[in-house]
Order: C-alpha cells, then sequence, then structure tokens
C-alpha cells in the first residue's frame, strides 16, 4: 500500500522571473565576450561563454519547473521513479524542474455501467482533433436469485480520495473503478430476486436497501484504489425480452392471488361481525342450516368481482 505524502511547493513568480532573466541576460553576456575579448584574453572569453551557456541552460531547465494547479486537481510528484509526495494546493507552483508530475482529477465523476469511453486525441501542436466520447450504457444480462434472466445497469458516483494509491496500485484506476463496479452489480443481482411479495429484500421493491449494499460492494473493491463510491444506484431493471411477456402475467396472477387473498380475509371478518351482532342483540335466531345459508350468501356477495343480483324469495326458508 502506498500513503499519500503532502508536498508543499513554493510559488513560481519568483522562479519564473529569475528564469526568464537568466536567458535574458545569457545572450548579451556572449556579446559583451565578443567586444571585450582584446582585453581578457581567450581565458576570459571562455569563461564568459561557458557562464552564458550556463546561465540558458539553467534558465531554461528551471522552466520545466513551472506548473499550475486548478482546483480540484493535484499532481503527484516523481523523481526518477520515486514518490516524493502529492501537491494539492492550488495555485501556480515551482518544483525540481527534473520531478515527473502526473496530472489526476480529485473532481466528483459518474459512469453508468456497461458504457465505454473513448480519450479525446491531440495532434502535435496540442490541439484536440477527436473530442472525448462516451457511448450510452448497456445493460447487463444476468439470472436473478430464482434464476430469472433480468437486465440491469447501474449509476455510479465516485472521486480519488489517494493519488498514491491510484496511481500506483492500478495500471488504470478509471478502467478499474468501471470493472469492479460491473463485477459489484452483477454479483448483487445474483443474490437478490427480481421480485418478492414477502418481506425478502428484492431488486424491484427495494430500491434503497439495495443501493446501500451496491455502493458497499463496490467500496469494498475499489478501498486499494484510493477511490471514494458517493452513491449507486440501480438505473435500469427489467426481465430480459425472452421472459417479458411470460413474467407480466405471472405477476398479474399474483396480484389477482394477492387481492383476492385480502378480499377474502376481510369478507370473512364482515361475516363474522354480523352474526355476532345478530347473536348478541337478539335479532333473529337462526339455526345451523340457516346460519351456513347466510354466511355462503354474504360471502358469495362480499367476495364476487360482480354486482350480486338478490333473488326474492316469497315463501319461507324452507319452501
Amino acid at each position: 500500500m502506498h500513503e499519500e505524502k503532502s508536498y508543499r511547493p513554493i510559488s513560481g513568480w519568483l522562479p519564473l522571473f529569475t528564469c526568464l532573466g537568466m536567458l535574458v541576460l545569457a545572450i548579451p553576456m556572449i556579446v559583451l565576450a565578443a567586444i571585450i575579448a582584446p582585453a581578457i584574453g581567450v581565458v576570459g572569453v571562455v569563461f564568459l561563454i561557458v557562464l552564458a551557456a550556463v546561465m540558458f541552460l539553467g534558465g531554461l531547465t528551471g522552466l520545466f519547473g513551472l506548473m499550475a494547479i486548478a482546483p480540484n486537481e493535484a499532481r503527484v510528484l516523481l523523481l526518477f521513479g520515486e514518490y516524493k509526495g502529492t501537491a494539492l494546493e492550488t495555485g501556480f507552483f515551482w518544483v525540481n524542474p527534473f520531478f515527473s508530475k502526473k496530472k489526476i482529477s480529485l473532481r466528483i465523476r459518474n459512469f453508468e455501467t456497461g458504457s465505454t469511453s473513448t480519450p479525446e486525441k491531440k495532434d502535435a501542436a496540442g490541439q484536440v482533433v477527436v473530442q472525448k466520447v462516451r457511448t450510452r450504457g448497456v445493460p447487463s444480462k444476468v439470472n436473478d436469485r430464482d434464476g430469472n434472466p433480468i437486465e440491469i445497469s447501474a449509476v455510479v458516483v465516485w472521486k480519488v480520495v489517494n493519488t498514491a494509491e491510484a496511481l500506483f496500485q492500478v495500471d488504470d484506476y478509471e478502467d478499474f473503478v468501471a470493472v469492479q463496479s460491473e463485477s459489484a452489480l452483477r454479483s448483487l443481482a445474483s443474490r437478490h430476486p427480481y421480485d418478492s411479495h414477502d418481506q425478502h429484500v428484492s431488486l424491484r421493491g427495494s430500491t434503497v436497501e439495495v443501493s446501500e449494499q451496491l455502493k458497499k460492494d463496490i467500496q469494498d473493491r475499489l478501498e486499494k484504489a484510493g477511490v471514494l463510491v458517493i452513491e449507486a444506484r440501480i438505473s435500469h431493471l427489467a426481465y430480459a425480452p425472452e421472459i417479458a411477456a411470460a413474467m407480466l402475467q405471472r405477476q398479474q396472477a399474483q396480484a389477482i392471488v394477492a387481492a383476492r387473498t385480502t378480499i377474502v380475509e376481510g369478507a370473512v371478518g364482515m361475516v363474522q361481525m354480523a352474526l355476532e351482532h345478530l347473536s348478541r342483540d337478539k335479532i333473529v335466531e337462526m339455526d345451523d342450516e340457516r346460519r351456513a345459508a347466510m354466511v355462503s350468501n354474504l360471502l358469495v356477495v362480499l367476495c364476487s368481482d360482480r354486482h350480486a343480483q338478490p333473488v326474492v324469495n316469497t315463501g319461507t326458508f324452507y319452501n
């Protein structure tokens, strides 16, 4: 593991003017050596030329130590392969010109699983010839806990919090985030059912719990890369096309059964309340046969999905 070390560079304005001054003075010094050559001799001329060359090379080399750091950016500083620290402050600075300065963004980023990103390309002059392009995410096809094929994708919001680990622990931390997020999403989808009518966690019915679990799973995988997962949530969830119609019928059937169960439970309670009320207030005396007939009629009326058609009995109950 690589621990991030903070590096405090000096302000770049004084080194900038110093380097420019050395470059400006080098040329007049060579001209001066040529003018006063008879007076100072060959040794003096060589000394002035060497001094001018050293000043010119020193000023030119010193300019490579200048760097500007924008907000939410960092520079990882390396000296011949050795990690020296990370400059996190915003501003214009100067460091050892032999430092390698690796730029890392600390801004919050997001991506959708299944999407691919093509980096921008520049020509020799530094002009962007191909803009950065990100394709739309393609949902991943995976089997849920019950073995049903589903399509699922997620949006992950993340940022770099440890520049040393992001640069040295993995080869490409952006690609690492994308691959590990996809893997965590597939693992999560296989552990839970698409839908559940009981109290178990499901992908469709428990969005908050599933999002928190997905965020934790991705964070555990990205801990070694110096990345913090801010948010992870499912952006697309559906049955695979080959079973979508059948699963829709199944959902409709389950909904009908659940509704009928509620209706029957309520009807039984209402019948029981009616019988108890009739018996308590002694409104009518009924034997077991009449009580059974009343229960049957009430259940038919209360549980039917159509309006009841009353039949008027003009005789006695037994005729």
